[in-house]
């Protein structure tokens, strides 16, 4: 049956600057990078360090995501990190706004929430060492 998350698509408005948000800012490694000539879209894949990996997309004249108020659908994408205070350090030295660090009420681990740049909830959570 299932065995874990292979990958998340996003759809992004401006490439260039959505591509360096996530590989400059978020720090993940490309796999490929493809210019698909009958879609008019570019097609990157990153790689997650667990293996997962993020398809950004791009298409010409792609809607809006409704986000506030939130929609019905997926809602947001979230990173595991294991020290949240160093990755918001890291974020926030280049120019990422956060949302407060707040904790889960049922799991005691701590988390944020920012924006990629086409203000798509991404989230950090932060993993309890094993042990």
């Amino acid at each position: 049956m299932l065995r874990g998350i292979h990958h998340v698509a996003v759809i992004c408005d401006d490439y260039a600057v959505s591509k360096a948000f996530y590989v400059e800012t978020l720090g993940l490694r490309v796999l490929g990078e493809h210019y698909r000539e009958e879609r008019q879209s570019w097609k990157l894949d990153l790689a997650l360090p667990d293996g997962g990996q993020v398809e950004l997309f791009s298409f010409p004249d792609a809607p809006a995501r409704p986000s506030w108020p939130e929609a019905r659908g997926l809602r947001h994408l979230a990173f595991a990190v294991d020290d949240i205070d160093a990755a918001c350090a890291r974020l926030t030295a280049r120019g990422v706004v956060l949302e407060p660090v707040r904790v889960d009420p049922y799991t005691g681990q701590r988390f944020v929430f920012f924006a990629d740049p086409d203000g798509l909830p991404l989230e950090l959570y932060e993993v309890a060492a094993a042990g």
